[in-house]
């Protein structure tokens, strides 16, 4: 999964002060307890600009070069007036390198201030300045489904994606992933699949995000995002993972078994995997893609108000557990493996180099592929 924001925009400009980028954010996290290890510096410090082509194609050569078939790109479509972060996928788009593949991740939310108790994606709480609390739009940039004409108008805008060579098909569908799941979203996706195949395609392949496994719509996948959807989740409850809203289950599995001390939830990296495992290993739905992930800290962006913060990850942990879990995945056919993430600099979640262990994450990556095809 593939974060693109990394660039200026005037939206960003506007709400959380010029330049403003998830770097900003990156740069300004402080250790929040003894060995906390902030702030995260890229290797060699570089902190690309993502509206370049030439550190994009970066990202794209060097992810390739270590197993990374490709970017799930997250997709910012608000309404027919607001698309936004539209330069990394573009460039993916017409690259002529044909280094990775990508397709793209709605997160089809409102943008909301952390302040807000509206439904919605408050991604940089910690660049909302406390003095100005309850001040100004709660609202930043509203999501609106629309009708079948807006509908139409997203899809002649990730129409010109689907056309392109390097966006990923399944069986001459190109993929499409939602993250936020509603009623009111199966009668475009049903409008999709029909213009998708008067464009030569054979429908499209939607992906639901943290979705209840019984659900189905058509050849649908459905994606388990991690660690949100498992790896949070106490074991023993597993059989009500199906039917209980996810914020209960994390509040309950809290209570239970998390470390939470100065407004900070602590998770251990051996114990998340190692439930991550166990469920995925009983767990053989043919339409789910399971994810994956390297590690978690979103404190650069929530400071100590909310942060979930997994401890104890290394280079080598992750080369073990990954390798468990790419063989289960195999053994299951799944086609893909979704992992959180190649830079979610914000959130710990990353496999891009940094100053601490270079690229032993990637590398980590690359060998588990190597020694699964011996």
């Amino acid at each position: 999964m593939y974060l693109p924001q990394y660039h200026c925009i005037p939206e960003n400009d506007k709400f959380w002060g010029k330049g403003f980028t998830d770097w900003v954010t990156v740069k300004n996290a402080k250790p929040l307890f003894n060995g906390h290890k902030q702030p995260r510096i890229p290797q060699n410090k570089k902190y690309y600009d993502l509206s370049k082509v030439e550190h994009v194609e970066w990202q794209a050569k060097l992810a390739q070069k270590h197993g990374i078939y490709g970017f799930g790109v997250y997709h910012y479509w608000f309404n027919n007036e607001t698309n936004i972060l539209t330069r990394p996928a573009e460039i993916l788009r017409d690259s002529t390198n044909g280094y990775v593949k990508y397709f793209f991740s709605w997160d089809n939310a409102n943008w909301k201030r952390s302040w807000s108790n509206v439904k919605g994606n408050d991604w940089a709480p910690i660049a909302d300045d406390p003095k100005k609390k309850h001040v100004g739009p709660q609202i930043l940039i509203p999501y609106i489904l629309g009708t079948e004409t807006d509908w139409r108008n997203h899809y002649d805008y990730v129409r010109t994606h689907f056309l392109s060579p390097n966006y990923e098909k399944w069986n001459n569908r190109p993929l499409f992933s939602i993250i936020v799941f509603s009623e009111e979203i199966i009668n475009m996706c049903e409008c999709w699949n029909r213009w998708a195949k008067e464009d030569g395609f054979d429908g499209i392949c939607f992906i639901f995000q943290n979705t209840p496994s019984d659900f189905k719509f058509q050849d649908s996948f459905l994606y388990n995002y991690e660690p949100h959807y498992v790896g949070w989740v106490h074991p023993s409850f597993e059989t009500i993972i199906k039917t209980w809203p996810q914020r209960i289950i994390n509040k309950i599995s809290a209570l239970m078994h998390i470390n939470r001390k100065k407004g900070i939830m602590y998770y251990d990296y051996d114990k998340v995997w190692q439930r991550l495992l166990t469920y995925i290993d009983k767990q053989d739905h043919s339409n789910v893609i399971q994810g994956s992930f390297v590690s978690y800290d979103d404190s650069p962006r929530r400071g100590n108000n909310g942060s979930k913060i997994i401890t104890g990850a290394t280079p080598d942990k992750f080369r073990h557990y990954f390798g468990e879990f790419y063989k289960i995945a195999i053994q299951h056919h799944k086609p893909y493996i979704f992992l959180t993430a190649w830079n979610e600099w914000g959130e710990g979640a990353y496999l891009e180099p940094d100053t601490e262990y270079g690229t032993k994450y990637l590398t980590a990556i690359k060998e588990v592929i190597h020694y699964a095809k011996i």
